[in-house]
């Protein structure tokens, strides 16, 4: 049977490490994770697996939705013939082919890259709204004990400068129409509606707003702006700039990530959003460009102008979490620094994809 990566069970590890107590609560659940193909998906499935084997006394049992639009069939070959995980390719958009039961239901399923939601834009906007309304009825059908929906950082659209670090409380400042709407709005609509199943039905809803995820796991080809710098040094290519690179982002390491993920999961707090990132620094894109072609060597930098007619309309200007209430009320607390995480993360495509990448 092949295995995860080894850089992706340390991380795993270490996740387990920080929630052990509120994993050991979970023992012997049902998990419904759709979407697990995917960045953030699939780590949730290495997490459960890991546990099965290394921690509990009771296996979890996972079934997992994907139709491998944005997921990687090679990102979960692994667990292709794991006993207590399936999984089901499938749309979470067309009527559910699962009845559970199920403890906690996991809506992961996305299209979040902005130059594939740009392509799929009525795609993006289904499985964000109509994908999740039919995974909130089963829930519902169910009395589920958790269900958290992944959001965006991108309900905040581009913040005025008061609002940064933004709070949970922030409004947005967002285009409806713009070429990023399909993405931001209908991921606002998702939340909309989550929080109403939890006012109207008492549904456990948990929702977080990821801020700008990276790490391993992330593909090569997603065409964010991390692997799209990473993949230009590790090939040796000039690191190409599609602005004028005075933009500013707080990146947070995956495994960080997925540790927000689940403490606001497993947490008692319900019908409410998290920030979920990291506020070690803001960074200006020609400084992370900088960054990493000075940890892979021998890379220059140059500005280029995208071939995407729409790429920078609506692109936010800045994008920092306030993360106040996430550490006040779910005890996060990310731990892991821009360059080591992105250490890790050419680790892991010189693991995946060789060592030029190609």
């Amino acid at each position: 049977m092949p295995a995860v990566s080894p850089i992706i069970r340390e991380d795993v590890e270490r996740i387990v490490e920080n929630l052990k107590e509120e994993l050991w609560e979970a023992r012997g659940s049902r998990w419904l994770i759709s979407g697990g193909g995917g960045f953030l998906g699939a780590y949730f499935l290495d997490l459960l697996d890991y546990c099965n084997r290394e921690v509990f006394d009771r296996p979890c049992r996972v079934v997992c939705i994907e139709n491998f639009i944005s997921g990687t069939p090679a990102r979960v070959r692994h667990l292709r013939d794991n006993a207590f995980i399936q999984i089901i390719e499938g749309d979470i958009v067309k009527p559910l082919q699962v009845t559970g039961p199920f403890d906690y239901i996991l809506h992961a399923a996305s299209i979040a890259s902005p130059t594939f939601y740009r392509k799929h834009p009525i795609e993006t906007i289904e499985a964000n709204v109509l994908g999740l309304k039919n995974l909130l009825d089963l829930g519902r059908t169910l009395d589920v004990k958790g269900f958290l929906y992944f959001s965006t950082s991108e309900v905040y659209g581009d913040p005025l400068p008061g609002n940064i670090p933004t709070p949970e409380d922030y409004n947005g400042n967002v285009s409806c129409t713009g070429p990023r709407a399909c993405y931001d709005e209908s991921k606002r609509l998702g939340e909309t509606l989550a929080v109403n199943y939890y006012r109207q039905y008492g549904l456990p809803v948990k929702v977080v707003r990821p801020f700008n995820v990276y790490g391993p796991g992330l593909k090569l080809e997603d065409r964010r702006v991390i692997p799209d710098f990473c993949r230009d040094a590790l090939r040796g290519k000039k690191i190409a700039i599609l602005d004028d690179g005075r933009s500013t982002r707080s990146f947070c390491y995956v495994g960080d990530a997925v540790t927000g993920f689940l403490a606001a999961l497993l947490s008692p707090h319900r019908g409410e959003a998290f920030n979920v990132g990291s506020d070690e620094q803001e960074i200006d894109i020609l400084s992370l460009a900088e960054l990493i072609a000075g940890l892979v060597g021998g890379v220059e930098v140059e500005f280029v102008r995208s071939s995407e007619e729409d790429y920078l309309t609506d692109n936010p200007r800045r994008r920092c979490p306030d993360l106040t209430k996430a550490r006040e009320l779910l005890g996060y607390q990310p731990g892991v620094g821009l360059k080591p995480g992105l250490l890790r993360m050419l680790a892991w495509y010189r693991e995946v994809y060789g060592e030029d990448c190609t």
